[in-house]
């Protein structure tokens, strides 16, 4: 069976063609607003049909196509309820690209399908329930139960970087104050890697960075560290205590198998990831002994987008 995953972000769209399970190939097209909801669902459907063709296989063999899109999404009307870098409101995207193709669509948040993606064919692929947390921009997730991404109502739920990890802390974008993302994300560790350089001029980190903090980056504070500075290790010991509170919040609503952390941040490996342990470890309701919770790094990448949008298509075929 052939199908077409596409992730579409806000700088490009990347689409893969898959037979029996297997990504045969993939290719991108650059996305902006300016084309407007016509012009990106046009593209998309330029891309399907070019990955397809150019897999060697005829589009009309297409089974169906899986998407997954920043904002929220009504999933089931294939429908960007909301997605506010590219002003969109109540836009039948899916719905436009099933008309143009002829093929079923079927709409859904790029983070949820990187979840899945992650859940059916990356490092997920051996627990049933598991969680993904994305430590990028700002921090997304999805979560799976049963093998089967969970959405919420209207497609609504999962927003796990909106979950409150500081009460009256910092403002988010969202409107509310204290999110998981203004503290766990890479641009949160960014800022807060900033903020200490500027308190501790001797710092290792003004090295790192070859005196130039505009180079700062989620790894400054880990190569630092790495080298002995105090300072950079009081900034990971803090990103730590935060990102391990809302990870802990999580496993203890959902009690996975496992949690997922993919994102820039977690290219730092065991530096990130033996501290979150022992801080989740402490700090979960349940003990480890009883249900244990593996938490490891996302192996997909880039490609978990597309390889999700794949695995909702075939759930939803289902």
């Amino acid at each position: 069976m052939i199908y077409v995953g596409i992730d579409l972000g806000g700088m490009s769209a990347k689409a893969g063609v898959f037979k029996d399970g297997e990504l045969i190939l993939k290719e991108r097209v650059e996305t902006n607003p300016s084309d407007g909801f016509q012009g990106v669902a046009d593209k998309l459907v330029f891309l399907a049909k070019s990955v397809t063709q150019n897999a060697g296989f005829s589009f009309k063999n297409v089974q169906a196509i899986g998407i997954g899109s920043p904002g929220v999404i009504d999933s089931a009307k294939g429908v960007v309820a909301k997605w506010g870098n590219y002003n969109w409101i109540d836009v039948p995207l899916g719905q436009e690209v099933a008309r143009l193709t002829d093929k079923k669509v079927y709409l859904t948040n790029d983070a949820n399908a990187a979840a899945l993606g992650e859940a059916k064919f990356g490092v997920g692929a051996k627990y049933k329930d598991c969680l993904l947390i994305t430590l990028g921009t700002g921090v997304g997730g999805g979560i799976v139960l049963d093998g089967k991404l969970f959405e919420g109502f209207r497609s609504a739920g999962a927003e796990v970087g909106h979950t409150v990890v500081e009460v009256g802390g910092r403002k988010c974008g969202c409107g509310r104050c204290g999110c998981f993302e203004q503290y766990s994300s890479a641009m949160a560790l960014i800022r807060d890697t900033k903020e200490a350089m500027e308190k501790a001029q001797g710092s290792a980190m003004w090295q790192v960075v070859e005196g130039d903090i505009n180079k700062v980056s989620g790894s400054t504070a880990f190569k630092a560290a790495a080298q002995g500075d105090k300072t950079a290790q009081a900034v990971l010991d803090q990103y730590v205590r935060y990102l391990g509170e809302g990870i802990a919040n999580l496993i203890n609503i959902f009690r996975p198998e496992a949690v997922m952390l993919g994102g820039g941040v977690s290219n730092a490996g065991d530096a990130l990831l033996t501290p979150v342990k022992a801080y989740v470890e402490q700090n979960i309701y349940v003990d480890t002994d009883y249900a244990p919770v593996d938490i490891v790094r996302a192996t997909l990448g880039n490609d978990a987008g597309i390889y999700g949008a794949y695995a909702y298509a075939l759930q939803r075929e289902e």
